[in-house]
């Protein structure tokens, strides 16, 4: 046999030692928690039969990230701050010259809070 020809027997031999990942986490992020957030993750893990590393990775993908507001939320708010400054100032009036003289001034700032109240709370659902 020459060096030229190949035994076909030596394209099917494996290589020794554990075969190459095709995926490598090589990327690492650090984490600070309590020792009982640890615990509980670790317990969390234990149940569940992953490492914790595995567990966070999991729950990570499967979580779900809600805003805290939207921006037109925040512009109810904001909406809703200044009518409050607004009934600030006629109550203010109103002690000075008189409740009758404003009240249909107030009645109508209360009108626009309670709308405006009632589309931040069905937004909601």
């Amino acid at each position: 046999m020459t060096a030229t020809q190949s035994n076909p027997k030596d394209n099917n031999k494996r290589l020794p030692g554990r075969p190459k990942k095709l995926i490598k986490k090589s990327d690492l992020l650090m984490v600070r928690m309590t020792p009982t957030e640890r615990l509980f993750i670790e317990n969390k893990s234990k149940v569940a039969g992953m490492k914790p590393s595995e567990w966070c990775r999991k729950a990570a993908k499967s979580a779900k990230v809600v805003p805290r507001f939207s921006t037109e939320e925040v512009g109810w708010f904001r909406d809703l701050s200044g009518l409050s400054n607004n009934l600030n100032q006629l109550t203010h009036l109103a002690h000075v010259n008189g409740l009758f003289s404003l009240a249909l001034k107030c009645q109508a700032l209360l009108v626009q809070i309670e709308s405006l109240l009632t589309k931040i709370s069905n937004h909601d659902r």
